[in-house]
């Protein structure tokens, strides 16, 4: 989908003539709908991540994350940390429009032309852009793979799925690498009520069954389990052409993880057989 957006807005065979100062800066970029920040690394038409920061943060913030970032670049990955749309209380934090019937910025559309517009100006491949994102970030990611899971190659949210009510039904196949930390009390795995009881996180494992369906998986019972350090994963397989589903749990609690951007590049290549 990133590609026919491209081709319909005239940036697929550019040559990326506008070059942009804004990447490896504290500077963001900007487009018509918003900003967001990235940095690259020193190879030539590089996948990209998109990661979407949490509530309450913002593009800068996320490019702070060593761990992350640099771990990202140091496998040959560009990151891009776009800035959230709505308020929070009275601060300058942002957030993500991502439950259905919100009023506010178009977030699909918002990250698609940002995808876009590093596409032109820094020449990332189109064809291999990941959407990822922490807590509100990873409901905001959850929320646009199961609408339209075809717009990023995959889907690796940390920390966020859904909201209660839970979609009926979701889009696929769709590729999906969750992580969650077992003793996440933000966003705790079995969900929790918000604003007095206005709001209610969603089960993660509810979640899964959502997704499992939306890839016809065969079983719910997991296929495989294996260990990557202190992550302890849990896979499906045998569900439809194109569709990926895993689970990577780990003894932690709200967070990015150490050794998370290593992880989710692995299981991101192996898709590609690289």
């Amino acid at each position: 989908m990133i590609r026919a957006l491209l081709a319909s807005l005239g940036f697929i065979g550019l040559a990326g003539s506008v070059q942009a100062n804004c990447a490896g800066s504290a500077e963001a970029c900007e487009i018509e709908t918003g900003s967001y920040h990235i940095d690259l690394p020193k190879t030539e038409s590089p996948p990209l991540v998109v990661f979407l920061h949490g509530y309450g943060g913002n593009g800068a913030a996320t490019m702070r994350n060593k761990n992350m970032r640099d771990g990202l670049i140091a496998r040959g990955y560009a990151v891009m940390a776009p800035n959230g749309s709505r308020q929070v209380g009275e601060g300058r934090g942002l957030s993500w429009n991502f439950f259905p019937g919100w009023e506010g910025r178009d977030e699909g559309a918002f990250l698609s032309e940002a995808v876009a517009n590093a596409v032109k100006r820094f020449k990332v491949d189109p064809e291999r852009v990941i959407l990822s994102g922490f807590s509100a970030g990873g409901f905001m990611v959850s929320y646009l793979a199961c609408a339209t899971p075809d717009m990023f190659s995959a889907y690796t949210p940390v920390s966020g799925g859904f909201w209660r009510p839970h979609p009926t039904t979701c889009s696929g196949p769709v590729r999906m690498f969750h992580t969650h930390g077992w003793t996440d009390n933000v966003v705790p795995l079995e969900g929790r009520k918000l604003g007095g009881g206005k709001f209610q996180q969603g089960d993660i494992f509810a979640g899964l069954e959502i997704w499992r369906s939306a890839n016809a998986c065969p079983d719910n019972r997991p296929s495989s389990f294996s260990n990557t350090g202190p992550f302890m994963r849990r896979k499906w397989a045998g569900c439809a052409d194109g569709s990926a589903l895993e689970l990577a749990l780990f003894p932690g609690g709200h967070q990015v993880p150490q050794g998370w951007a290593d992880m989710m590049a692995d299981w991101y290549e192996g898709l590609l057989g690289s």
